[in-house]
This record gives C-alpha cells, structure tokens and sequence, in this order.
C-alpha cells in the first residue's frame, strides 16, 4: 500500500513544532501523534520503529520535535513539561483539523510518555488511547525531593540553573513546573485503554513508578521486555511486535 509522508509546522504561543506525517494514502482513519523524550527528537531510531509498527497497525503516525529540541524551536534549558504539554495539545488541534482522521491517540518515550499521560489527562475526551514506553513517571516526584538527573537540590531553593547530561543545562522553572504536577490526577482522570512498555534493564525510569500507574489506570496493560534497556536498542522488534498486537486487539484487527 502507498504511503504518504509530509513534513509540517505548526505554531503554538510562537513556537515552531516540526513534525513528520505518515499514512497510507487516501484511506481514513486513528492517527497517533508520537512524543520522543529528554534531548532526543522525533528521528530517534526506536520512536521512527515504534511509528513503523503503529503504521502496520493502521495507524497514521504524526512524530515531532517539541519544544527545545530537535528542529523546533525554543531553547532546551528553557523548556518544561508545561509547554511540552502545551505543544501536545497544539498537536491535537492540528490533527483535529485533518480531514482523514478519525480519532487520535497519543504516545510517548521516557519523558514524552510522561507529557502524553498529562496531556490525555488534561483533555481526555480528545484522546482516544495511549501506548506509553518507559514513561517518566517519576520526574514531578523527583523534582519534589531535590533529586533530578543525579543533581541533589533543596527543592524549596531551587538554583537558577543547574547541570544536566550530555553538557546542557537547565533553568529552575523546569524544576518549578514539574513540582507542580501530581501524576495521579492525571491517570485518574483517563478513561481509555493504555499500553505500557517497559524494559527489564531500564537503569532511567524505575519500574516501581510504572507498575503502579499500571495499576491504577483503568485499563491497562503493562508489557515488560527482559533485557531491554531505557531506548529500546535490544529488542526492538518485540517492541514492535507488542504494539502492533495491542492496536490491532483496539481496532478488532488482530490476526
């Protein structure tokens, strides 16, 4: 079958979001927009993999850069799950715009899975299902007690700027913002059917974090990959092969 790929923009509080569109052409039908995480970007092997298996689902996929990385705009030391939220939902109002599409679904790595799970949260009855992989559950919790990326802080005196990994620094209204948010709320107050993916070696996002959103979300499955690590480099076609399997059960595709 055909497929059409479409590279697009879209503004949100003056931003610019690049994403990439993909879909089978001229068919109708459930689009996934798909969240990479922290200093990544929407061309990150395992997420470009995990839209190829959504795509042989059925699925559209619609992968972006968001805020402070990639090739979208803002300054990564600016950035907060506030506007990574933001940029989600200008997400949705683009799709929502697009004639082709039925109903959307959102999904996300590590901290992308964490702004998808908020995001549905916040809006629930814009989105349809969510397949999360190694969600970051965990980042408001750590911004709470001073402990984020391995720098310790007092969390009621927050530095201005603070270190971070691969050389970049970030402000402390990142740290500001995700103390501010409570992730129950959030998984509370979605109703949809939810995939979690979680690696067995994942030494980032602890497992604790995932099984007990696993638990609490109304209906969900938790898939745990041995071997796999916090970026989906081992078993990438496991990976591939429980998503596919999951959308297809949503859609009553399965084989």
């Amino acid at each position: 079958m055909k497929q059409m790929t479409e590279k697009i923009t879209v503004l949100d509080h003056g931003i610019r979001l690049v994403g990439i569109l993909e879909r089978a052409a001229e068919e109708r039908g459930p689009l996934v927009i798909v969240l990479h995480g922290f200093t990544s970007s929407k061309d990150r092997n395992h997420t470009v993999a995990a839209c190829e298996a959504m795509r042989e689902a059925g699925f559209a996929t619609l992968r972006f850069d968001l805020y402070g990385h990639g090739e979208s705009g803002g300054e990564f030391r600016k950035h907060t799950l506030d506007k990574w939220i933001s940029n989600t939902l200008a997400m949705i109002d683009y799709a929502e715009g697009l004639d082709f599409v039925t109903e959307i679904w959102l999904s996300g790595h590590s901290q992308g899975g964490l702004t998808a799970a908020l995001a549905a949260g916040k809006e629930p009855e814009r989105v349809k299902g969510l397949i999360l992989r190694a969600p970051a559950f965990m980042i408001p919790r750590c911004a709470r007690e001073g402990n984020m990326l391995g720098v310790r802080f007092d969390p009621a005196n927050i530095p201005e700027a603070f270190p971070t990994i691969k050389g970049l620094t970030l402000e402390a209204g990142y740290v500001r913002s995700a103390q501010a948010i409570h992730v129950e709320e959030a998984i509370d107050a979605f109703p949809g059917p939810v995939l979690l993916l979680h690696g067995e070696a994942d030494d980032v996002v602890p497992l604790r974090d995932v099984a007990a959103a696993a638990e609490r979300y109304k209906s969900c499955k938790l898939e745990l990959i041995p071997g796999e690590t916090h970026h989906f480099d081992r078993a990438q076609e496991q990976m591939k092969n429980l998503i596919r399997s999951w959308l297809e059960q949503q859609t009553g595709k399965a084989r």
